[in-house]
């Protein structure tokens, strides 16, 4: 019988220390945990080359951290931070809000630069703003936006950040949080695993601040997934189905690409792989679920109680990624978007 997980079963203790609050000091120099049953494996991150073989198949995640972050003042002069969680139109926006008082729809706020937006309407833990005073959205995050670092990252933004807190090869503009185990490739390490034979793809998943969301009812089974975008792009559907038709492994780099490829899988038409296009995709994976695409997966490590850590565990196992955070916290590993990473194999069935 499967066995009933809880939110229990995903907690785990941290000392805080581990939060890393910067990265490393050069991307590939991060450290790579390699768990098995057997024996856990330390490594440093530019050492993945030789963990692949010639014809796999890495999937990169190519989003692009924005300036999402913008503040401003209510009416009655109280701050306002907003979270710009997705660009609807030229001037339109859902955003996250955070005030002393919730705003009421009608209400005007007005943001650092000159620029205001008015209040449309709550929705589902987001609001819905109308901009006016500025190009777009998109130029008003660009001229007077700042990076939204993770909540546990404590220091303000710095030159750093702008350039660490972005993988090497994002190209599509629309995410509010990186896909932190692209961090890890810089130009050398891809280098030498495209000289090892190593293939790439890449999608488009924007990243959205419900990835920091906790997960707070006991029975994961009643959590609400939050949304987010994705695009798999032909050439990348067919670079799978070439893998998959040659015996080659899919390797995810990080669990946006899981979402992305798992999601994209359970469209896909009768006798394919998976399935090109964009959508909006709420997958929730925990364990029992049954991967289609994903042989490996390149992740760093997640928060306690997180829907992140659920994916993991039903990727690889739950006991073995017990083991392996236990493991990488005697060990002094670092933890959360500029931690330190695992590569793990997907756990037989």
């Amino acid at each position: 019988m499967p066995h009933a997980y809880t939110l229990e079963d995903f907690d785990f203790h941290l000392p805080e220390e581990l939060i890393a609050q910067s990265p490393a000091p050069t991307r590939s120099g991060s450290r790579l945990l390699l768990p098995a049953v057997a024996a856990m494996r330390d490594h440093v991150f530019r050492d993945l080359p030789q963990f692949l073989q010639p014809g796999d198949l890495l999937v990169f995640n190519q989003t692009r951290v924005v300036k999402a972050r913008l503040m401003g003042r209510k009416a009655t002069g109280g701050r306002v931070e907003v979270m710009i969680e997705r660009v609807l139109g030229p001037l339109l926006a859902r955003v996250q809000l955070r005030a002393s008082h919730a705003p009421h729809p009608g209400s005007v706020i007005e943001l650092d630069g000159g620029a205001r937006a008015v209040v449309k309407e709550h929705l589902d833990g987001f609001w819905l703003l109308r901009f006016s005073g500025c190009a777009s959205v998109a130029a008003l995050m660009e001229a007077h936006g700042t990076l939204p670092l993770p909540p546990y990252i404590e220091h303000a933004p710095s030159p750093e950040d702008l350039a660490r807190y972005q993988t090497v090869y994002a190209a599509s503009p629309g995410a509010v949080a990186a896909p932190t185990a692209g961090l890890h490739f810089d130009d050398a390490l891809l280098d030498a695993l495209r000289a090892r034979g190593v293939e790439r793809a890449f999608l488009t998943l924007h990243v959205g601040a419900g990835t920091f969301q906790p997960v707070r009812v006991r029975d994961i089974a009643a959590h609400r997934m939050h949304s987010e975008w994705y695009e798999i792009p032909a050439a990348t559907a067919d670079a799978i189905t070439r893998a998959r038709a040659r015996s080659s492994r899919v390797i995810a780099v990080g669990t946006t690409c899981v979402r992305a490829l798992e999601s994209a899988a359970l469209r896909a038409p009768g006798g394919s792989v998976i399935a090109a296009g964009s959508e909006d995709t709420a997958i929730f994976i925990t364990p029992g679920f049954r991967f289609r695409v994903v042989d490996i997966l390149i992740t760093n490590f997640h928060l306690p109680k997180s829907t992140l850590m659920m994916l993991v565990a039903a990727f690889a196992g739950h006991d073995l990624i017990r083991a392996a955070y236990a493991h990488a916290i005697a060990a002094r590993y670092r933890f959360f978007s500029y931690g330190d990473a695992m590569l793990l194999e997907r756990a037989a069935r």
